[in-house]
């Protein structure tokens, strides 16, 4: 006698869902009557079928599905909230062999996400989407989204959707029919027997058009959510079929699989990030890393954009990996290319760097007043303050490192301002204030200049300078 359980076992996901703590097999933290537990049974079991399962990448970004990872027996990748097909895109580009699947609802893909979705079907990436169509903004409570119906009542929308001010449903699969590109583009649902196994037909075409490497498919699935909707599940499957087909017809609007070769697999052994960039890892070569002598240093450079800030935090990062030390680079910056405030951090290790982000640096390369006011009072009790000597209000800090040093005033006389940000790299390197010899700095400094020798001579003179002016301090 076969087993119940083997029977109701499904293919493709994981035995158990621990998404809420225990092992309770098959129960998903989705709502009673809604259609994403069909789904994932749906696509679990394509691709166990196809046997795809170890070539495939399922990518949720945020949603009702945010949790997809808990769920899917493959590889899983979390997205930014719309950014799944942009992330999907990628990866195709990385792993050429890889089965992409972007499992999106309609308030992530129809509005943030739209852009990056009708790119990805432009471009034909190659890649499947599952989008799920429930006309509400799901996770957050049932706020409009951008396929509610015209006159449907939401927590955004308590009078009904009103066209004039909030515009029509928006119909992605139409939109996204107009383009050249797309292979594979049809409408289902989930609301009867009959209808799920039309959505089990398309959606494991749409996978077998991504194991043959064909390029973009999507799968539109209307799928009732009793819970946002405040309707009983029967009531709510009966609306989405006699209300939602009407807004959303059900259909294929197109299919060229037949027409294309199945792509020929892809050999190409694609360089890490480590082999492109030349960096070495472990050995006793200068520059392979990891030094056991150095410990974590997290600093913090801030200015004004054109200041040079983000190249002298690059400079310290890249003198640190030339001295054999592990570190990151993090911007941060406004959208003023010049004049607004600017700001970069920077982690130096002997060890692989956990994080780049540098909330209390032990050093604060402050290139102006702004930089001060907003940083000196973050860095640690002990650590360093470098900064610019002519700033109106010097920092009133008793329990660090204070370093005034004339960086404007150095780079102006030798001829330009603007090499002020490698005066204080010159300051920093004299007073070692991170594990890295002076000559390795001034070589990432020059590294930008060997095509412009006026350029690499003056940065030459006011790095010396500089050191020369500390000297004479000392």
């Amino acid at each position: 006698m076969i087993r119940m359980e083997k029977i109701l076992k499904t293919r493709g996901l994981y035995e158990t869902f621990p998404r809420k703590g225990g092992n309770a097999q098959g129960a998903t933290h989705y709502c009673a009557g809604c259609g994403h537990g069909i789904i994932h049974k749906l696509v679990g079991e394509a691709m166990a079928d196809l046997g795809i399962q170890d070539r495939t990448v399922a990518i949720s970004p945020v949603g009702c599905a945010v949790f997809g990872y808990y769920y899917f027996d493959c590889g899983n990748i979390q997205a930014a909230h719309g950014r799944a097909a942009a992330l999907a895109s990628a990866v195709s580009r990385v792993e050429p062999n890889s089965v992409l699947i972007s499992y999106q609802g309609d308030g992530d893909l129809a509005s943030i996400g739209f852009n990056q979705t009708f790119q990805a079907a432009n471009r034909g990436d190659r890649m499947a989407i599952i989008f799920v169509n429930n006309a509400v903004y799901g996770m957050t409570g049932g706020q409009l989204a951008p396929t509610t119906l015209a006159g449907q009542k939401t927590a955004t929308s308590p009078m009904g959707r009103d066209t004039a001010t909030a515009g029509y449903p928006v119909h992605v699969c139409e939109l996204l029919d107009q383009l050249q590109a797309p292979v594979y583009i049809e409408r289902c649902s989930v609301a009867d027997a009959k209808r799920v196994m039309q959505a089990r037909r398309a959606i494991r075409h749409a996978l077998e058009i991504q194991r043959d490497g064909k390029g973009f498919a999507l799968v539109e699935i209307l799928s009732p959510g009793p819970t946002c909707l405040h309707m009983e599940p029967l009531a709510c499957a009966e609306h989405f079929i006699n209300e939602m087909e009407k807004e959303f017809p059900l259909g294929k609007l197109r299919d060229r699989a037949a027409e294309i070769p199945a792509a020929t697999p892809d050999t190409t052994k694609y360089p890490t990030l480590n082999e492109f960039f030349g960096v070495k890892v472990g050995g006793d070569v200068k520059g392979s890393g990891p030094r056991a002598d150095v410990g974590e240093i997290r600093v913090k450079v801030s200015g004004y954009g054109g200041q040079g800030v983000l190249r002298l935090g690059l400079l310290i990062a890249e003198g640190a990996q030339k001295a054999g030390c592990s570190a990151s680079w993090y911007p941060s910056y406004g959208p003023e290319q010049r004049g607004g405030d600017s700001s970069c951090a920077v982690v130096i290790s002997g060890a692989p760097v956990g994080s780049p982000v540098v909330a209390e640096p032990d050093l604060l390369v402050a290139m102006n007043q702004p930089a001060l006011d907003r940083f000196t009072e973050t860095v640690v009790p002990g650590g360093t303050i470098l900064y610019e000597a002519s700033v109106a209000k010097p920092p009133a800090r008793h329990d660090v490192r204070l370093i005034p040093v004339p960086a404007l005033a150095i780079a102006d006389k030798a001829g330009n301002a603007q090499a002020a940000n490698t005066a204080l790299l010159a300051a920093l390197a004299y007073h070692r204030l991170v594990p890295v010899a002076a000559e390795a700095l001034q070589a990432a400094a020059e590294a930008g200049f060997t095509r412009k020798p006026a350029a690499l001579k003056l940065n030459r003179q006011v790095f010396a300078d500089t050191l020369k002016w500390c000297a004479e301090q000392a």
